[in-house]
């Protein structure tokens, strides 16, 4: 691992953030971020500036963003808002707004 970046309790569902991961998880980072601006998901806004964020700090280390790709990239589940709403025959019933904890890891790309 050259270089990390994390975001932390992002009010965004784990499950849904997964499924946008899953497409930019092994590419290179120029080829992750194209997918992330072309695919429509409200996660991409908070993807992007987490992989900038990633390749910035690998470049203070001295490593060149043509060299790198996305060797991890993980969602964790953060800690949940929980909120009640009347339900019939007053009772209530639980909503829980979940949150996010992403990591997005770069490495050097195999033979380089």
């Amino acid at each position: 691992m050259i270089a990390k970046a994390e975001g932390r309790y992002l009010r965004l569902t784990p499950r849904k953030v997964r499924q946008t991961l899953a497409l930019i998880k092994f590419r290179s980072v120029f080829e992750a971020e194209s997918i992330l601006l072309t695919v429509n998901k409200r996660a991409n806004e908070y993807l992007i500036k987490i992989l900038r964020s990633a390749v910035a700090n690998a470049k203070i280390k001295g490593f060149n963003a043509s060299q790198l790709y996305v060797s991890g990239a993980e969602c964790n589940c953060g800690p949940m808002w929980k909120r009640f709403k009347a339900a019939a025959f007053g009772r209530a019933e639980p909503i829980l707004k979940r949150t996010s904890h992403i990591r997005i890891e770069l490495d050097l790309k195999p033979g380089e």
